[in-house]
């Protein structure tokens, strides 16, 4: 590995642990492009596979630079996690029967709709003393597992689901469904990461990279996102980023699938 693959190695994870640490989200969808394009990582698997264990890593320690803010319900966290991972398990074994091209162009569809749904609620403050409780726990169960399902089906990060789905279960504010996001995203990311590296499918030095920089890029993001939060604008970036990313994942498996 040369000293330019360390370095651009290193920015990308950050650039992943920002966005995490940030609005949950978008770990998955920028790491395998990043690894692929910009790295220069040549089996699309391997990329695959050292993002998943890169963003699961990244994702813990948004984990913790967030309960350090106090914005992490750890009970509803675990309930929508553990029962996602479940969801996760079936929905990736219905996606392999699917064309991926076409599976990204419909996953880019549900992400417009989430971002929209996200705007239309507004800047609604929510509760921040949410806990879990029989009003809530069939709720994040059924969400848990509807994003599983989701991110299973589709092979790509859940972030993008969990966070309005921990909304939708709990009306739990936005800064603290961000944070208690994360908790399931690295739940994800472990259970794919480990089906890989099982096949040998992890580039252990290169996920040591990303993680390094998510180190930092983590709590950026943070930071970036509570004072956000308290100026009411977290919503409009995470539907933003949604939307921007949503039609770059249109623009091309629309390509493949249209022969545009």
């Amino acid at each position: 590995m040369t000293l330019i693959d360390i370095i651009l190695g290193g920015a990308s994870g950050l650039l992943v642990g920002f966005s995490l640490g940030l609005i949950g989200g978008g770990g998955s969808i920028l790491a395998v492009p990043l690894m692929v394009y910009l790295v220069g990582v040549r089996e699309p698997h391997v990329a695959i596979g050292t993002s998943a264990l890169a963003v699961a890593a990244n994702a813990a320690l948004g984990v913790f630079n967030h309960a350090r803010r106090h914005n992490v319900k750890w009970q509803c966290g675990l309930m929508f996690a553990a029962a996602g991972v479940l969801g996760a398990a079936a929905g990736s074994t219905a996606g392999k029967a699917f064309d991926g091209q076409k599976l990204l162009f419909l996953f880019a569809l549900v992400m417009i709709l989430v971002g929209t749904l996200m705007l239309r609620r507004g800047q609604q403050e929510g509760k921040g003393d949410v806990k879990l409780d029989r009003g809530n726990v069939v709720k994040l169960g059924g969400y848990g597992v509807g994003a599983g399902l989701f991110s299973g089906f589709f092979g790509i990060g859940g972030g993008f689901l969990i966070v309005p789905g921990l909304i939708a279960a709990t009306q739990m504010a936005m800064i603290n469904a961000v944070g208690t996001s994360l908790v399931a995203v690295t739940a994800f990311g472990l259970t794919t990461a480990a089906n890989y590296a099982l096949s040998g499918l992890v580039d252990w030095s290169l996920a040591a990279l990303f993680i390094a920089g998510g180190l930092i890029g983590s709590q950026l993001g943070a930071r970036a996102a509570q004072s956000l939060s308290s100026k009411g604008q977290l919503v409009k970036v995470f539907a933003g980023v949604i939307f921007a990313v949503a039609l770059y994942m249109l623009y091309q498996s629309g390509r493949a699938i249209f022969g545009a």
